[in-house]
């Protein structure tokens, strides 16, 4: 009688330890399936934000106007090589469409650096360039560079790529 119950508790413990080890395996296995689904949505999510903030290369350069109190708003060409008009005098503003994303202009006129300020633009579904408003997308950026008192020269606009293909473009107007 003592042997059968020494085997009954015997295999009444490995039940029960069988059970509280599947029990175990169970939860862990549980848990790792959670862990490995957290891992995943993480990667996924992080995915989609790097997408989202892909920047676009950069594209287009191209001087839009030049303002003065002798002349005026003077509207520039594609292909145009100089004003038109004498924009001789103080207080001369020369405005550059970038379109992409570039990592640092330079901007000089005869050489001497040129500073300006910098306003992000953004596009209508049409494809029509406008100002940002916060939550939309932006395409690229208008520069108004201010000549301080420099009357005449040419002015030159260069910014490189921050993403592939990591081109440089280029744009020249000499102003008069």
């Amino acid at each position: 009688m003592a042997v059968i119950v020494v085997d009954v508790l015997r295999q009444s413990q490995v039940r029960h330890t069988a059970r509280w080890f599947f029990g175990v395996e169970r939860y862990c296995m549980k848990r790792r399936l959670v862990s490995v689904f957290g891992v995943l949505m993480a990667l996924l999510l992080g995915t989609q934000t790097v997408v989202a903030a892909s920047a676009a290369p950069l594209t287009q350069l191209k001087v839009l106007k030049v303002a003065s109190p002798s002349c005026g708003v003077e509207n520039i060409d594609e292909g145009q090589t100089r004003t038109r008009c004498d924009h001789n005098g103080p207080n001369i503003t020369v405005y550059v469409l970038e379109v992409g994303y570039g990592r640092e202009a330079h901007v000089a006129l005869d050489g001497f650096e040129v500073n300006g300020t910098r306003t992000p633009v953004c596009a209508f579904k049409n494809g029509n360039l406008t100002s940002c408003t916060p939550g939309e997308k932006t395409v690229g950026y208008l520069y108004a560079l201010d000549l301080a008192g420099k009357q005449e020269g040419t002015l030159t606009f260069s910014n490189t790529s921050i993403n592939a293909p990591g081109n440089t473009m280029s744009t020249q107007l000499y102003v008069q």
